[in-house]
């Protein structure tokens, strides 16, 4: 064996040219209940440049706070055409958009730990990008949701670095959330 490491291999490589047009981020055709909302998240390296290549993969709760998922058997209500998981490429200006709705609040899932109970809305987020071996767990929670002071996930992280989770309304009304996979602003990531 030689001395000295070994290259590591990172995600990709993308052909944008192909695979962008099957990503989807529309995750609410019409029809779906809830609050539409519009989502621009923005992806940049730990000195603060854009990253124009990335992939964020969104998951979420519809807007009756359950899953499209078979482990969620709640009895609540769920939206024909409503997936919950969407796909985007950042652009130029490093920035995937989705459309969506606001997602519902849902339980936690861990009985009795940080008090049970309901986590806030909001929205799980993969990071993608050359350089990252493994995908980058976060969340986007919005702000001002009085919900916020309660979530079991939130109170986990240090309260000065919440504000890497919180997504932000524009003045056209869009929830916007910078990304940093490092540096000094870097968001937080969570296991798995």
């Amino acid at each position: 064996m030689a001395d000295g490491l070994t290259p590591s291999q990172t995600i990709g490589p993308f052909y944008w040219g192909t695979l962008v047009s099957s990503y989807r981020a529309d995750l609410a055709p019409l029809g779906v209940a809830g609050e539409r909302i519009e989502l621009a998240l923005t992806l940049r390296d730990a000195e603060g440049a854009i990253i124009s290549d990335g992939l964020l993969e969104i998951w979420q709760a519809n807007s009756h706070g359950r899953y499209n998922h078979p482990e969620d058997r709640r009895n609540l209500p769920l939206d024909a055409g409503f997936e919950g998981f969407g796909r985007a490429s950042t652009d130029a200006t490093g920035t995937a958009r989705f459309a969506t709705v606001r997602p519902g609040p849902v339980p936690w899932p861990h009985g009795g730990m940080q008090g049970g109970g309901l986590q806030a809305p909001h929205i799980n987020v993969s990071v993608f990008a050359r350089g990252v071996l493994n995908r980058l767990a976060t969340r986007l929670y919005f702000d001002g949701d009085p919900a916020l002071a309660g979530d079991p996930v939130l109170k986990l992280v240090d309260p000065a670095r919440r504000g890497t989770l919180l997504a932000k309304r524009d003045a056209e009304g869009v929830w916007c959330l910078p990304i940093h996979i490092g540096g000094a602003h870097e968001t937080v990531f969570f296991d798995g």
